[in-house]
């Protein structure tokens, strides 16, 4: 893992170099061993290196051996050994160990196609000479960052946005739609982001730059059978043997590494699954680490300690606090580079630099298990809303939703017709294209009931759903509501949210690749195809995951009520003294000057939170996306990074 940076375009002169440098000494925390950069007419490729492979021929920028290609690369290619033997075997020869490299010969024998063959996580570019263009790419699942925009006539590029800062004139402003769809969908549509004219590369895509212009296309895509009855005449037998294959070599390949290889310890079936399936293969014992809390409600530490005893692993855990996660919520934005809703990311930032301590670049996790075998409460809930809907008058059936959350004890209390209003139980609905993901839509936009009268007369009565479905696939309404589920929440919240602000972001902030057997695409595609019973047997959720790791993993893992990775949320700054910065921030000067919220709404927001110890979603999801706001204003407004650059 690294950080890469660059342009293309003939506006640049001589500025080339130092350009580059400052792009990559924005970023120099995802890269502390090593940097460099090349300038070459007409385009520049900076990066900044965590040298995990071929430690000591490894570094970039790498040119071919002819110098025609010259790549800066971030990630992994887990599939390289098989790729460069097969090329060693086309007459390709090869002056490093890197899997850099391969895909430089790659590109030589089959162009940008050689993507479709890459088995790992990465975003790269790589510029042809002579063809005089620049290629962009981005891993399938989206696990690595890849950013870009215009200005001055050049293209320019980085794995984090704070890099295109760096560029002298390239401005920092939010962008109101982007921020829309954060406080409704939890994520911004891609290729929108937070910053106004800076984009993502979306997951799956390659792009292509030239004097022609820019082509943007996609490599990939995550399909479902139509109905979601393929497979029905395979045993489940069979279909947990093929899983529990592909899981043993995707989580086999990712071990592959010049420094030694961590995991992460959740409590939870994923990333207990994949801790012991790495335990059978490393030959020393296994390193894990973990983090607790000292909230009950958030604490998963009895069966982090069941899974350690279990494995034998050499452990390391810390315990967090609501002061800790407001202690370090400002660094937290800082990286995410986007306001949210909830300071999860947090406690996992802490968790990276514990492992970074311990002498750990490299950390196995569990992420993309339930996106891909329907381990969600929200698919639960989806379902048990279409039961209740078909008899609307029952009394009897929404309370089916107290078995889907018993960790939220405010609901158990709740009448059913509570229930059934709350959960949007209708049978008007079922038909919505959203319909398994409007409860969440729905309670989330409530709080831009807090956005300023400036900020909704710019949005014009933007509506983010409605352009969220006008990018869902031809074949969407085809497929089961469970796979239509599943695909809102891989293609949009996986990379959107979770890879982004709770994973890469928080990992890199130190140094640490994360790595993720479950979303090797050959699980994910395998996943897409299995029929729905093996997914959500009944309510039984991830059904044939717990019926691959039998015998692998303690029952009391598989067997437990499934408890979501949380963290506290406006109770970690309203207990207790309120943190500086919070009262600053959220002040009514501070937010008349930001613009973007109602100062007077805002106040009796804090006010709220302080006196209650457990504010409702709503409230807890404005108080931290408005806090997480004014913090991201704070960090990126355009004079601070004048100021940081100035002397550059």
């Amino acid at each position: 893992m690294c950080g890469i940076a660059g342009y293309c375009g003939t506006e640049i002169g001589g500025d080339g170099p130092r350009i580059l440098r400052r792009m990559t000494d924005a970023i120099s925390y995802r890269g502390p061993d090593e940097s460099g950069v090349q300038s070459m007419t007409d385009a520049g490729l900076g990066h900044v290196r965590l040298s995990i492979v071929g430690l000591s021929d490894g570094q970039q920028p790498m040119q071919s051996a002819d110098g025609n290609l010259v790549i800066s690369y971030n990630g992994e290619v887990f599939n390289y050994v098989e790729l460069r033997d097969d090329l060693i075997a086309q007459g390709h020869r090869f002056r490093s160990s890197s899997d850099t490299e391969v895909i430089l010969h790659l590109y030589e024998e089959m162009g940008p196609d050689c993507v479709k063959l890459l088995n790992g996580d990465f975003a790269f570019a790589l510029w042809d000479n002579k063809r005089r263009r620049m290629m962009l790419a981005r891993d399938r699942m989206g696990v690595r960052p890849l950013f870009y925009t215009c200005h001055g006539g050049n293209f320019f590029f980085a794995s984090e946005i704070k890099a295109l800062l760096a560029v002298p004139g390239v401005r920092s402003e939010i962008d109101p739609y982007a921020l829309d769809q954060i406080f409704t969908l939890w994520a911004p549509i891609p290729p929108r982001t937070a910053f106004k004219d800076i984009y993502e590369l979306p997951a799956a895509h390659l792009m292509l730059v030239d004097d022609r212009g820019i082509k943007r296309s996609s490599y990939w895509q995550l399909d479902y059978p139509h109905g979601g009855d393929h497979g029905k005449s395979r045993s489940e037998a069979d279909m947990a043997e093929e899983l529990r294959h592909l899981l043993t070599d995707a989580t086999r390949i990712r071990l592959r590494a010049d420094v030694p290889v961590g995991s992460y310890l959740s409590g939870g079936l994923d990333s207990s699954a994949v801790s012991a399936l790495a335990a059978r293969v490393i030959p020393d014992r296994l390193r894990t680490f973990s983090i607790g809390f000292e909230s009950a409600e958030h604490d998963e530490t009895i069966f982090q300690n069941q899974m350690v005893e279990a494995l034998g692993t050499k452990h390391s855990s810390l315990t967090c606090s609501g002061s800790d996660i407001a202690d370090i919520f400002p660094s937290v934005v800082e990286h995410m580079e986007r306001p949210v809703l909830r300071t999860a990311p947090a406690p996992l930032y802490l968790l990276s630099r514990l492992t970074k301590e311990h002498g750990y670049k490299v950390v196995l996790t569990g992420e993309g298990a339930d996106e891909v075998f329907g381990g969600y409460d929200l698919f639960r809930e989806a379902k048990v809303r279409r039961f209740c809907a078909r008899q609307p008058h029952s009394r009897t059936r929404p309370q089916l939703f107290r078995r889907l959350y018993p960790y939220l004890p405010g609901l158990q209390q709740q009448k059913p017709e509570y229930l059934a209003a709350f959960f949007g139980v209708s049978v008007d609905d079922l038909n919505d294209p959203l319909y398994s993901h409007r409860p969440r839509f729905r309670g989330t936009a409530a709080t831009k009931l807090f956005f300023s009268p400036e900020l909704k007369q710019a949005l014009h009565g933007y509506d983010a759903t409605e352009d969220l479905i006008s990018t869902l696939p031809a074949d969407y309404a085809r497929w089961h509501p469970l796979n239509q589920a599943q695909y809102l929440e891989t293609s949009l919240l996986l990379p959107g949210y979770i890879l982004c602000c709770q994973s890469d972001r928080m990992a890199m902030a130190h140094g640490v690749e994360g790595r993720f057997p479950f979303l090797d695409h050959r699980i994910v595609e395998f996943g897409a195809r299995l029929p729905i019973s093996a997914k959500l047997n009944g309510l039984d959720e991830k059904h044939i995951l717990k019926q691959a790791m039998r015998g692998l993993i303690p029952e009391t893992i598989t067997a437990r009520q499934k408890q979501p990775y949380r963290a506290p949320d406006s109770q970690s700054f309203t207990r207790g003294h309120l943190p500086g910065y919070v009262a600053e921030l959220m002040s009514p000067e501070a937010i008349d000057d930001g613009g973007l919220f109602n100062a007077g709404a805002v106040g009796k927001l804090l006010e709220k939170c302080v006196r209650n110890d457990t504010p409702g979603h709503r409230d807890d999801s404005a108080f931290v996306g408005i806090l997480s706001t004014q913090l991201w204003q704070q960090a990126f407004a355009q004079q601070s990074y004048q100021n940081n650059y100035a002397a550059a």
